[in-house]
């Protein structure tokens, strides 16, 4: 085994490189959530048709992932990278220049999402050129590339407020998406290990085995938790709390800052207390806080129960993310498509959870109650399948041991 330490190991250019392409386009992913409370004052919408439209992205991406999950084995991470940074300016223009009607409005949001299929690109770019004790906080890094949301949330309503337009937002992103895309295109560089392309039958082999839906399962209610509520937070704000659109979106930005920057953090525990401990500890505090949340406390209490909710949910995606490369190490490129997805559908479900919800309620407490009992589930579901990991992992070309919730080495 390589026992060089991290900062010796892999290519930092690389990690980098990795690291800025998920930022960038994370954030270009998740711009439509802040705006969304000022595009509706151009486009009235119910609170179904405003979760819809800042769930269209996720979906978006979701569906793209497992495109560029298969093109990274094909053609490389590193082209598939270029590849998706230029065809984001497309969607990009249209908001800019092309927008007319809602309709209109909902085709850019579906077509953001090929910035959402970065993850499937940017991982396995980091991933390759780390051994597998390293994998956890690799990928953590790479995958902290999700604090592109903060640069939305923070920003995306004060610039069209200031030039008094919602459109000049999506022009104004061009510049760091084709900035990032020379950086990329100088510094990253694939792995020399990089695994021999899959054929589609692979595809069908890694979803007959029950470990890639479990970790599916896991991930689309980490990183789907996480993705929805950052595009659904400012809706949530404004509407619970009669927020304006910008502060609604700088609360937004503090729960987000949590999942974004405890992402690595959660990798790198998982590298020392295993990922299905880590995992255990994350669903519990995150069911306990969003069945807090359920309450509609005041909005001092609620922030700080989102912003440790969304810290569990960040967190978790570093450990789901610390357990996949041991169990399926020689398919990263197929299975972080696969996952990668599945965490999008997530996404894609929590704002029409909450929205249809509200909209025939008029509370948001059963969404919230649904929201934590669904990471109940994931821990109940942690606790039964951990020994039958531990006695199979090995078998199946996995590095992994794992003693009852305990350190995966």
């Amino acid at each position: 085994m390589d026992k060089k330490g991290f900062w010796q190991s892999g290519h930092k250019p690389t990690l980098f490189s990795a690291f800025l392409y998920f930022d960038m386009s994370f954030m270009v992913w998740v711009l439509i959530g802040p705006l969304s409370v000022i595009i509706m004052k151009d486009y009235p919408m119910d609170p179904v048709q405003k979760a819809n439209l800042v769930a269209l992205p996720v979906l978006g991406g979701s569906i793209l992932r497992l495109v560029f999950g298969f093109l990274t084995d094909y053609i490389g991470p590193k082209r598939t990278g270029q590849l998706g940074l230029l065809v984001t300016t497309i969607p990009l223009v249209w908001g800019w220049q092309f927008v007319d009607s809602l309709n209109d409005m909902y085709i850019v949001a579906l077509l953001l999402g090929v910035a959402g299929a970065s993850f499937a690109a940017a991982l396995p770019l980091a991933s390759q050129w780390y051994p597998k004790q390293h994998q956890g906080l690799a990928m953590g890094i790479a995958g902290a590339g999700n604090s592109g949301t903060v640069f939305s949330t923070l920003f995306a309503n004060r610039l069209a407020q200031h030039y008094g337009s919602w459109e000049v937002v999506f022009g104004l992103a061009l510049i760091p998406i084709l900035t990032v895309f020379v950086l990329f295109t100088i510094f990253a560089k694939n792995s020399p290990n990089r695994p021999a392309p899959k054929k589609l039958s692979h595809y069908a082999k890694i979803l007959s085995q029950r470990d890639a839906w479990l970790f599916c399962i896991l991930y689309s209610v980490t990183f789907g938790g996480f993705v929805g509520m950052s595009n659904y937070l400012t809706i949530f704000f404004n509407a619970q709390y009669d927020l304006s659109a910008v502060r609604a979106a700088d609360f937004t930005t503090l729960c987000v800052i949590a999942g974004s920057f405890f992402r690595p953090v959660g990798g790198f525990l998982s590298d020392r207390i295993g990922g299905v401990r880590m995992l255990a500890l994350l669903y519990g505090g995150a069911c306990v806080m969003f069945a807090s949340v359920s309450s509609l406390p005041p909005l001092a209490m609620v922030i700080v129960l989102l912003f440790i909710g969304m810290m569990c949910l960040g967190a978790g995606n570093g450990a789901v993310f610390q357990l996949v490369p041991q169990r399926f190490g020689n398919e990263i490129g197929i299975v972080t498509g696969i996952v990668g997805a599945a965490g999008g559908l997530g996404g894609y479900a929590l704002p029409l959870i909450l929205g249809s919800l509200y909209q025939s309620t008029g509370s948001y407490t059963p969404g919230f109650l649904i929201i934590g009992g669904i990471a109940l589930a994931c821990l109940v579901m942690l606790l039964v399948v951990q020994n039958s990991w531990k006695r199979t992992w090995s078998g199946q070309g996995g590095t992994a041991k794992i003693d009852n919730l305990g350190q995966a080495s």
